[in-house]
């Protein structure tokens, strides 16, 4: 009966502080190299596709998602970054959209 109750005791005291111990996470995505991008280490390289892609459309004022051109230009994004690894990887985007200019 004691193991019983201090196995309850622990499983409340795990379900009560698993909430608390979940860190969240914030990233400048400016400072993103291609290398990082490429290569996982940041996050997901299609999390982070779909977020600069929303990010330069808004600045565009689209609302228009074309997803055979967000996987298109994925694509030349990744070209981009093979070859030029220490570029952040939004020069890339801004390079293969003209949103830089």
């Amino acid at each position: 009966m004691m193991k019983q109750k201090s196995f309850l005791w622990g499983a409340a005291f795990f379900l009560v502080a698993a909430p608390a111990t979940q860190a969240q996470v914030t990233l400048d995505v400016s400072k993103i190299t291609c290398e990082q991008f490429l290569l996982f280490r940041v996050a997901d390289p299609r999390d982070i596709g779909i977020w600069l892609s929303g990010y330069y459309h808004g600045k565009m004022g689209s609302t228009v998602v074309d997803m055979q051109n967000l996987k298109d230009t994925a694509e030349k994004v990744k070209d981009y970054c093979r070859a030029n690894l220490q570029q952040p990887v939004m020069k890339g985007v801004e390079t293969i959209l003209g949103a830089g200019k």
